[in-house]
């Protein structure tokens, strides 16, 4: 049991720091990086639950879209594009998806969050608290659509960039951890 212990404090940590190699490794046309090389990450992360709740949460295939989350110095995007220009279906889905998180977010609703992760995520709770400082507003793309976040608040802008790194690394986009 203590050399399991001495395990496991080795490998999360390793695990973590890698989560920055598999951002390098994401290409730039939708493919997410593979986090196979390191178990516990794709044993955590990634598990059939998480899967399986998403598509059910979203309405749509997590694997016919790409999510982007992204950090600015205002807030943040939740981005979601159909794979394939052809497919109006998840096209379609993803904008009624998105619309409705808008909504929900903006009443303090992080519901669908929780459902995906299975745990409270980190920033949520902040953002509930100060969701009178915070916008969000739904815009659609040529392949799905969008969320833009935004607060003059230094509280809300911290607890929406905890939000979306938890995404990031959660859903390994290979998105970038800094605000642009």
């Amino acid at each position: 049991m203590k050399m399991k212990s001495i395990m496991t404090c080795l490998i999360i940590p390793a695990c973590v720091a890698v989560v920055g190699l598999g951002a390098q490794l994401h290409q730039s046309n939708g493919v997410r990086a593979s986090m196979n090389f390191c178990p516990f990450m794709q044993d955590h992360n990634h598990s059939d639950g998480v899967n399986k709740r998403g598509d059910q949460a979203m309405g749509f295939d997590h694997l016919k879209t790409t999510h982007h989350f992204l950090l600015n110095k205002d807030g943040g995007i939740i981005q979601v594009e159909a794979n394939d220009p052809k497919d109006h279906t998840s096209r379609d889905q993803i904008r009624m998806h998105l619309q409705h998180v808008a909504q929900m977010f903006g009443m303090g609703n992080f519901d669908i969050p929780m459902f995906v992760h299975d745990q409270e995520v980190p920033g949520t709770k902040q953002m509930k608290e100060l969701k009178d400082w915070i916008s969000y507003r739904y815009a659609e793309t040529s392949n799905g659509a969008r969320v833009v976040i935004t607060t003059k608040n230094p509280d809300a802008l911290n607890a929406i960039y905890t939000f979306l790194r938890f995404q990031i690394t959660d859903h390994n986009t290979g998105d970038s951890l800094e605000p642009k």
